[in-house]
């Protein structure tokens, strides 16, 4: 039995995983996650960490492996790059997927891999943040709904309103507009999720992706964006190749963490074992105990 955690640090959330990485079939033991906000991210890496590890109920860690923005935390065995993570975190919730859409906070990217997780090829939104979850808790927060309610609200839209794929300081504009217009909030909210959804559409389209296409990230239970991305999809004329079916798994926000989790595990026998990480007769590990 091999027990390795990932942790994964995002722009907007930190998220946890304790699996039981055996040859024969990883098992996923324990997740946690946790929204950064003002907090300091080191605070936020410490109670998920502690979180997920109590809620693991394992007498050690052989590997703890970080992924994102957690290349600097100190009690880490070792580091993977999030292209690779993703990858292998979809192929383990979805092993048909042979493309993965990773919509994070700030950027989202396509990344195609093999069946064994290996990045063939990614493509990258540009620096504009129109695509991203930032953005769309920015409109969010001034269309006065929370993120929760953004998914159901935009799959009942009946009559969407055209936002601007170009530029978020331009999207932001279109959408004080229309609330000043009185156009409905669903009809802005399948607005903004359809100028989101032609970008990725486009991004796959650049992979020639086709077959299955997991998404992952802060964004992917976001029933509205779903609904829009797999009807631009449907819709894409200017692709070549078969057809492309969006999966969503309820752990896709964890994908990441679970990629490095599985990788960390094939570096611990690939190196060799060199005993555990951390123990159930030690502390939870910390910023500060690890300093």
């Amino acid at each position: 039995m091999t027990i390795t955690a990932g942790i994964d640090v995002g722009s907007g959330a930190v998220k946890a995983v304790v699996m039981d990485c055996s040859p024969d079939q990883p098992q996923l033991l324990a997740h946690a996650t946790s929204r950064i906000r003002r907090r300091a991210v080191s605070n936020v890496v410490d109670e998920v960490v502690g979180r997920v590890l109590a809620d693991a109920d394992v007498d050690q860690i052989h590997y703890v492996a970080t992924t994102g923005e957690g290349e600097e935390i100190p009690f880490a065995t070792g580091h993977f790059y999030g292209m690779t993570t993703h990858a292998r975190g979809a192929l383990f919730l979805a092993p048909a997927a042979r493309t993965v859409l990773d919509v994070g906070a700030l950027h989202s990217r396509a990344v195609a891999m093999d069946g064994r997780g290996k990045v063939l090829d990614y493509k990258m939104t540009s620096q504009c943040a129109s695509g991203s979850g930032q953005f769309l808790e920015n409109i969010a927060r001034y269309l006065g709904v929370s993120l929760a309610e953004v998914g159901p609200l935009s799959a009942s839209a009946e009559k969407p309103e055209g936002v601007s794929s170009i530029c978020a300081v331009l999207a932001e504009t279109d959408v004080i507009n229309m609330v000043s217009r009185g156009i409905d909030t669903c009809d802005i909210l399948r607005g903004i999720h359809d100028s989101m959804a032609g970008r990725f559409a486009r991004l796959l389209r650049s992979l020639k992706a086709e077959g299955t296409v997991f998404m992952s990230g802060g964004l992917a239970g976001d029933i509205g964006l779903q609904k829009a991305l797999q009807e631009a999809l449907d819709g894409d004329r200017r692709r070549k190749g078969g057809p492309i079916t969006l999966v969503v798994d309820p752990l896709s926000i964890y994908a990441g963490a679970m990629g490095a989790a599985i990788w960390g595990a094939f570096r611990y026998h690939r190196l060799g074992s060199r005993g555990a990480a951390w123990t159930s007769t030690e502390a939870a590990p910390t910023y500060a105990s690890a300093r």
